[in-house]
């Protein structure tokens, strides 16, 4: 590894915490209820049942035809790398190189990348909830010190991010973790905001890690939300998540990536190897392919919107929910007014309802009283899933 990233990948790692100490997954919990009963429609999950492009899926099964199926650059393919670095130039207000670019087998993969790059035992990572629980639980994997930092509630059902407040948690910190769009709430940071924050953590030298998978799920009628690459320069402390998994309904191909400063994209490579070897080739096309699916993108947003009507409209005025148009992502996050075990709903919802929801509680102690559902199904799906939803907690007492 270089003296350039010796800074950066410091000390051995002593004191990670033991694999029975990972927090149980509560939205795991309500799936195991779901898959043991098909009767149950399940909007528990953060995926889609929206048919992935049909180039992706044609490219896929045209590289395991051609023998695409050996080992490649642990970096990514280079045609990929420079797809993604083209994409990304034209999608954003600064220019991406190829040279920034490490393909991961997946965004939870790249995440857990970035985290073996940056974190050591001890360190503080500083994570605004709620939050999707598997960032928070890969960062205590790497024996981090978790400072949980929560958005506020706007007093509407939405939420905003406090920045002076957020300046106070990250001195000392070694990386802060943002997540815009938001998965569970919907929330977006706006473009101030994002140059805000990339700003702070410049100032303090605060390592920066972007999830920005949900980015072009906007309904906003803009290309793509507000991005931490329209304000980040290449040398800047920063790394940015991103997969094929959500944009383009591809989450069973496993492909994701990080933009990371020139000078450590190499030592990440070096990262990627010793984590998932390399990524499969034939996904890679895939991927690749479903770059240049613009209309795709479009249509699909197009479908989560629809759904997000359906939900709106079908949680309207029962008068325990409260619940805001989310401005991204394809999740609706319902407050439930006076319910203290959002868990327990959950459950009771699944068994009794034959609706699977994710409980709030599962995205950290500011998710506790809401409810996470996945608009991006089918209207017929939403439909019968928002009819169950209703009657359950119209029963509420």
């Amino acid at each position: 590894m270089s003296g350039a990233t010796s800074g950066m990948m410091h000390g051995a790692m002593h004191g990670a915490m033991g694999i029975s100490e990972v927090p149980r997954s509560k939205i795991g919990d309500i799936g195991r209820i779901a898959f043991g009963d098909p009767a149950i429609v399940n909007l528990a999950f953060g995926e889609s049942d929206y048919p992935p492009p049909a180039a992706a899926t044609a490219a896929l099964v045209g590289a395991v035809a051609a023998g695409e199926t050996f080992y490649v650059d642990s970096r990514g393919k280079s045609a990929l790398r420079a797809g993604l670095a083209s994409y990304l130039s034209g999608l954003h207000r600064l220019p991406v190189d190829e040279g920034r670019i490490v393909v991961t087998a997946s965004g939870m993969a790249a995440i857990a990348v970035a985290f073996a790059a940056l974190v050591r035992a001890g360190d503080r990572v500083v994570i605004h909830e709620p939050e999707w629980p598997n960032l928070a639980a890969a960062a205590l994997a790497r024996g981090a010190e978790l400072v949980r930092f929560g958005l506020d509630e706007d007093g509407a059902g939405g939420f905003r991010l406090d920045l002076a407040r957020l300046e106070t948690v990250l001195v000392g910190a070694r990386v802060f973790c943002l997540n815009s769009p938001n998965n569970p709430t919907g929330w977006m940071a706006s473009d101030a905001e994002i140059a805000a924050v990339v700003a702070l953590c410049r100032r303090l030298g605060v390592w920066l890690l972007s999830d920005e998978v949900y980015s072009r799920l906007t309904f906003d009628g803009a290309a793509a939300a507000p991005s931490v690459l329209d304000h980040a320069g290449p040398d800047d402390c920063v790394m940015v998540a991103n997969s094929v998994s959500k944009t383009w309904a591809m989450t069973g191909f496993r492909v994701g990536w990080l933009v990371v400063p020139a000078r450590v994209r190499d030592a990440l490579g070096e990262l990627t190897e010793v984590t998932h070897s390399t990524v499969a080739p034939y996904s890679q096309a895939a991927a690749l392919a479903a770059l240049g699916c613009e209309a795709f993108v479009a249509d699909f947003r197009a479908f989560c919107a629809e759904g997000r009507g359906i939900v709106l409209e079908g949680l309207a005025g029962l008068n325990r929910v409260r619940l805001r148009a989310p401005a991204a992502s394809f999740y609706a996050f319902a407050r439930i007014e006076g319910v203290a075990d959002s868990l327990a709903l959950a459950r009771r919802l699944a068994l009794e309802h034959k609706v699977a929801v994710a409980p709030g509680v599962a995205f950290g102690a500011a998710g506790e009283g809401y409810l996470r559902l996945c608009f991006a199904q089918s209207p017929a799906k939403l439909a019968l899933a928002v009819e169950r939803l209703r009657r359950g907690l119209a029963l509420l007492t």
